[in-house]
């Protein structure tokens, strides 16, 4: 059975998703590029932009950062067709407050919202003001009380809530949600807590890019987990190098590992920063890769028909959404959408036949 499959793009709310140092893409968080972007992506056909948020950049808060929300809101207004899913960290702002914020993107955006649940990372972000920065296992679980009053907000209900983190008497809000039943809610994360609660409350579990038996592994180990509802849907993270060849790509990749040396020091700093619990660094620190969040690591690095090749058999194994990074970005979406998606297209068209 040939599964949906839609491409994104990751919004370059922190100016670059690859090297900050790159002669020809240099970093640009501002709202004039990220506005530009995504109305290029949509235009190109891209299906999803994810927002990602920090409050303060982990390279430095000295970096520019646009803000995600009401970036967000914004490109709602602007944008016509292209899903827009914007990161939260629950530490960050009460539910109440973000599920009415949701609810509003939602219905500027005519049902195209969804928040990305973040249970953070970055150590400085939350120290520094004051919020503090619990034990993974506790925010996890601060999550979970989280997400329960978010869902049950933006689904209508009237809510009642008793639980460690929170207390909530007899909330509604209104207007609710025009256009379907409630924002779509996407999890990430790799930790056992992070599976855990993505099988319990996600609509989709949003994996950082991983080979193709590792994403196997985490595909099979969520979706076998207890759920009332619908099936759980997968979406990946990568970063790809599309070229006529084989051999360009991997010169392209040669080439932006070069660039990346002059990151090192930054990396080497927010890799400190972070929180040691954090699984994804684990992982990363497996092998060398561009890009973050998994980057290449997922293998999207070839010729045209290899990369097309290589998506069509995540998505054989489960994966729907793929959100895409690039760099330099605007000739890289544009190429991917041009030689890459319509090759995509045929072999699925093949493997339905």
């Amino acid at each position: 059975m040939t599964l949906p499959l839609r491409f994104g793009v990751w919004a370059l709310t922190h100016g670059s998703w690859a090297s900050r140092h790159h002669p020809s893409d240099p970093p640009d968080a501002s709202w004039k590029r990220v506005r530009a972007q995504i109305l290029q992506a949509e235009a190109l056909g891209y299906e999803s932009t994810l927002l990602a948020q920090h409050i303060i950049h982990p390279s430095g808060d000295d970096q520019d950062l646009l803000e995600t929300w009401t970036g967000a809101a914004a490109l709602a207004a602007l944008t016509g067709r292209i899903e827009l899913i914007a990161a939260i960290k629950p530490l960050l702002v009460h539910p109440v407050v973000l599920a009415k914020m949701a609810l509003q993107i939602e219905n500027i955006s005519e049902g195209r919202f969804g928040i990305n649940l973040v249970n953070a990372w970055y150590r400085p972000e939350l120290e520094r003001s004051g919020i503090g920065f619990p034990d993974h296992d506790d925010r996890y679980a601060y999550g979970r009380e989280w997400v329960e009053i978010f869902e049950r907000l933006t689904s209508g209900h009237r809510v009642d809530f008793r639980g460690q983190h929170f207390s909530i008497e007899a909330y509604q809000l209104r207007p609710r949600d025009e256009f379907r039943p409630r924002p779509a809610i996407y999890l990430g994360g790799e930790s056992e807590a992070a599976r855990a609660l993505a099988a319990h409350a996600a609509d989709v579990y949003f994996m950082n890019g991983q080979p193709l038996q590792d994403i196997r592994a985490l595909i099979q180990d969520v979706a076998h987990r207890p759920r009332i509802g619908a099936p759980i849907r997968f979406g990946m993270s990568a970063f790809v190098i599309a070229r006529e060849t084989d051999a360009e790509a991997e010169a392209e990749l040669t080439k932006l590992f070069a660039i990346a040396e002059q990151d090192k020091p930054a990396r080497a700093r927010l890799v400190a920063n972070a929180d040691p619990e954090a699984q994804m660094f684990k992982t990363a620190a497996k092998e060398a890769r561009v890009g973050t969040n998994g980057g290449t690591s997922a293998r999207l690095v070839g010729s045209y028909d290899t990369v097309a090749r290589r998506i069509v058999e995540f998505n054989a194994i489960g994966v729907e959404l793929f959100m895409l990074q690039f760099q330099p970005v605007d000739e890289n979406m544009a190429r991917f959408a041009e030689h890459v998606i319509p090759r995509v297209r045929h072999l699925q068209g093949r493997a339905a036949a």
